[in-house]
């Protein structure tokens, strides 16, 4: 098992003042950076908080699988190939309400988890820091295909989920038996991140400076679902959702992690706050930037509006069968939900690489 639940002893004293010392900040309105923020509730049983699922989108479930109670969509045979499909942010499950059931359609096993912050899923531990930091992501994708005992699976992503399948693929083929990401090849690297980009494109980062702050911080809370509706604009700009769409996916912001694991995210990438230990050696292994072995396909929207590099500029990490798809119709970030059917169909084909 591949579960990092339990801290090293000698980890243990500096946890302890972590936790003090963001009690203390959060009494006085304020989070230090190298702080993680922390809740008391560890995780409930109350179905009335229970996302809604459209039964033809899949059921949800929750399992207990390394930090956390993980509440997931799984849709599809039980004896399927099983494929896992990560969200990104400001999104959630919805981003594959309409991939899904095509997947499962076709005889695949799908599993779509609410990441850590998101939806119905909750830490274990009241004491556990809300860390959002890549190497927590990956290791809580792990500890979920352990606890579902899953061997290996086909892994896909958006956003954020991207980055996370791509640290799957790079850091643990064996789990993985190919890979579907959007926007290529995403794993942070703090180090090469400490450099500045040119001023057009920081400007397109503008809310990562703005969570740096603590007004970015109550702002975010305050007006979570405003801002998350700014960044669908902004990031899609010829995606017409309606209202209804954007509500189903706005729930799951209502997490009570939420605004600490994004703020945490960010904070963390600009090497404002630290990381915690135990996920050392896993970032390390991510910040060298190791090159994708396993069958893969990227894809990419004529109309994304946020931050991505060129397709040319990660070509070089994939060294095994790969392909590159460029949508035109006006796809923007969110590519599966937008284009639900451009990307199962590279759940499908990358299957038979």
């Amino acid at each position: 098992m591949n579960d990092d639940r339990d801290l090293p002893t000698d980890a243990l004293p500096r946890r302890k003042f972590l936790i003090g010392a963001a009690a203390a900040s959060l009494a006085a309105g304020l989070m230090p950076a190298g702080v993680f923020a922390a809740t008391r509730e560890a995780a409930g049983s109350d179905s009335s908080s229970l996302p809604v699922i459209a039964p033809s989108f899949g059921t949800l479930k929750h399992i207990d699988a390394g930090d956390l109670r993980v509440g997931y969509v799984e849709a599809g045979p039980a004896d399927g190939p099983p494929v896992l499909l990560l969200h990104g942010w400001p999104y959630d499950v919805h981003t594959y309400e309409q991939v899904t059931p095509m997947l499962a359609a076709a005889g695949y096993r799908v599993i779509v988890p609410y990441a850590r912050g998101y939806g119905s899923t909750r830490f274990l531990s009241g004491q556990t820091p809300r860390n959002g930091q890549q190497g927590a992501l990956a290791r809580d994708a792990i500890a979920l295909l352990d606890a579902l005992r899953i061997p290996k699976a086909l892994v896909g992503g958006c956003d954020w989920g991207a980055r996370t399948a791509g640290i799957l693929a790079a850091l643990w083929p064996e789990r993985c038996q190919a890979l579907v990401a959007v926007s290529g090849y995403l794993l942070v690297s703090r180090q090469a991140n400490a450099s500045p980009l040119p001023p057009a494109a920081e400007l397109q980062w503008w809310y990562q400076y703005y969570f740096a702050t603590e007004r970015g911080r109550l702002g975010y809370e305050k007006y979570r679902a405003e801002f998350s509706k700014l960044i669908w604009q902004l990031a899609s700009p010829q995606w017409r959702f309606d209202d209804a769409t954007f509500a189903r996916s706005a729930a799951a912001f209502d997490n009570p992690d939420h605004v600490a694991i994004v703020v945490h995210n960010y904070r963390w990438r600009l090497g404002l706050a630290d990381g915690e230990s135990r996920f050392d050696a896993v970032e390390e292994r991510i910040g060298a930037q190791p090159d994708i072995t396993i069958p893969a396909i990227t894809l990419e929207g004529d109309a994304n509006g946020a931050p991505h590099p060129p397709a040319a500029a990660y070509r070089r990490k994939f060294v095994g069968r790969y392909a590159h798809r460029e949508l035109a119709g006006g796809i923007g970030h969110n590519l599966p939900q937008e284009a639900p059917q451009a990307f199962a169909q590279a759940i499908l084909d990358v299957a038979r690489f």
